[in-house]
């Protein structure tokens, strides 16, 4: 559907905020995006609509990311919260407990709350059933909300 530049204008930002959530690290982030892009350059695969073209591509990301992470076996840094700001303290301080939270836990929260993708849809891009991503997203809400109460 897209050249490779519209390609990149389009999903750059988006793919690099959901990379930096998951690795936690700017650099790490920046090399998923463009190893994304890359497989992208190398598959050109057809896509049905733009939003197979972007799930496609957060499939592809994550899956990059996944294995970055399991390769390294390190926890992730915050540096999400510089490039990210948020309005109020009450948010920086709910970003800073979501960024301690396991990655696949991270993940979901930061899918559905910040770049508002259904559970169905999170299902899709992660290649699991929903009911998994649903008790993914109770678990890290859980995790949140009991950090929360002890603050």
């Amino acid at each position: 559907m897209s050249t490779g530049e519209e390609l990149v204008s389009k999903y750059e930002n988006m793919l690099y905020r959901v990379a930096l959530t998951h690795t936690g690290i700017r650099e790490d982030a920046e090399d998923m995006v463009q190893e994304t892009f890359l497989r992208w350059l190398t598959s050109r695969p057809v896509f049905e609509s733009e939003e197979h073209e972007k799930a496609w591509l957060l499939r592809v990301l994550i899956n990059l990311c996944s294995n970055l992470t399991n390769k390294r076996k390190r926890h992730p840094e915050s540096e999400l919260l510089e490039i990210y700001p948020a309005k109020t303290k009450e948010e920086q301080g709910l970003l800073e407990l979501i960024m301690k939270l396991p990655p696949k836990h991270r993940d979901v929260i930061y899918l559905y709350y910040y770049e508002g993708y259904s559970a169905k849809e999170i299902a899709s891009l992660m290649q699991t059933n929903e009911a998994t991503i649903r008790s993914w997203m109770l678990r890290g809400r859980k995790k949140l909300k009991g950090w929360l109460e002890d603050e």
